[in-house]
């Protein structure tokens, strides 16, 4: 006999991407705490974000410098994996499983995979071009907005092979953007928010072609229209 789930198994690339999270700041929480790394491991998060973050010199350095060293370059897709605080690596780690659960069910692993980066790499991007301030990128919230991205657009599609309202696929990045905005006025304006639009662009956008049906799929909805 076969046996049946109540509830889809998480796909195992989205496991995967989480572990990650999770196995990293679990290093680093446990450094902090003195479990491990004796005194040196106090600082591992502080060395972790030096290291492994994005920052607006980092895009100087590749655009201009023409810096295309490894440690420069790498910065685009582990910075998403570094947090600079439990609680933040918690809430990345937990979306990213609920997120990719969703993606994932629909998407190929490999696709989920270049969702994933892709949104990273576009989130790095456009903080490079539009901060000013050097100031560093870190966690895991624009490949996290580019899941956003794909969800929007599975909707999208959905609701049009309904009949529905299409502009109910945006309700969710309307309401994250209305709150990333009273969040702004209430303790002041962060420009991280634009690394997560970026990325939710960058979602939206490569869905159309890494989706199943891909691009083909996304023309008959537009002929239809």
């Amino acid at each position: 006999m076969q046996n049946e789930y109540p509830v889809n198994p998480i796909p195992p690339v989205v496991i995967a991407l989480f572990a990650v999270i999770a196995v990293i700041e679990a290093a680093l929480s446990l450094a902090s705490a003195g479990m491990i790394g004796g005194p040196v491991g106090i600082g591992w998060r502080v060395a972790a974000i030096e290291d492994y973050a994005f920052s607006p010199a980092v895009w100087e350095q590749v655009t201009v410098a023409g810096n295309m060293s490894f440690d420069m370059l790498k910065r685009f897709v582990t910075y998403p994996f570094v947090h600079g605080s439990f609680t933040q690596a918690l809430f990345g780690a937990a979306l990213v499983l609920a997120l990719g659960k969703f993606v994932g069910e629909v998407f190929h692993p490999i696709a989920v995979l270049v969702l994933f980066f892709a949104s990273s790499i576009a989130g790095a991007a456009a903080f490079g071009i539009f901060v000013n301030q050097n100031i560093p990128l870190f966690g895991a919230y624009p490949p996290i907005y580019g899941f956003i991205g794909a969800y929007s657009y599975i909707l999208w599609l959905r609701l049009g092979q309904t009949g529905g309202n299409q502009l109910q696929a945006f309700r969710m990045i309307g309401f994250l953007m209305a709150l990333q905005l009273f969040y702004a006025l209430i303790f002041g304006n962060q420009p991280f928010w634009i690394a997560d639009v970026a990325g939710f662009v960058a979602g939206f956008a490569i869905s159309i072609v890494i989706s199943p049906g891909g691009w083909t799929k996304f023309m008959q909805r537009v002929r239809s229209r």
